[in-house]
């Protein structure tokens, strides 16, 4: 089941969620009531949505949630699955566990077509490798077309 909307894209923030310089959409930066305002959530939801596994933000040293911009564009996601699709939260749950198990397996695929792709390289080069090494003075003969001539030895009386 999909969302009918693309996952957030870790490298870019969530829309309408200005970063400073030098933070990703992974870096953990607004705090709770930040985060709440930006999503459009109350900050008790938040926090239910952080007990049940919804969404797991960043801690400070002091123990403080610290949400990214991703964080918040999946809280977005969640709020809309819920009310404007009436999924459950523990279909939104699965949701997000599915959305995620397939990023990592379009991840890997891509890691193993690199993979493969190298390796056609490297067969192609020692193919060409090999082939540069063939002596030019020796020609192959297919023995099933090969031409043998008979001659008679002396005749016995």
């Amino acid at each position: 089941m999909t969302t009918g909307r693309p996952t957030p894209d870790p490298g870019r923030p969530a829309a309408g969620v200005g970063l400073p310089p030098g933070a990703t959409a992974e870096t953990p930066i607004f705090v709770i009531s930040v985060a709440a305002e930006l999503a459009g959530l109350h900050a008790q939801t938040l926090r239910s949505y952080d007990r049940l596994g919804l969404v797991s933000p960043g801690r400070s040293p002091g123990g403080g949630r610290r949400y990214s911009a991703r964080d918040i564009a999946l809280l977005r996601e969640v709020q809309r699955l819920s009310q404007e699709e009436g999924v459950n939260l523990a279909g939104i749950k699965r949701i997000i566990e599915l959305e995620q198990l397939v990023d990592e397996l379009r991840t890997r695929l891509a890691e193993m077509a690199d993979e493969l792709l190298a390796a056609h390289t490297a067969a192609e080069h020692a193919a060409a490798s090999v082939h540069a090494s063939y002596r030019r003075d020796l020609v192959p003969v297919d023995r099933r077309q090969a031409l043998v001539v008979w001659r008679p030895g002396p005749r016995r009386s």
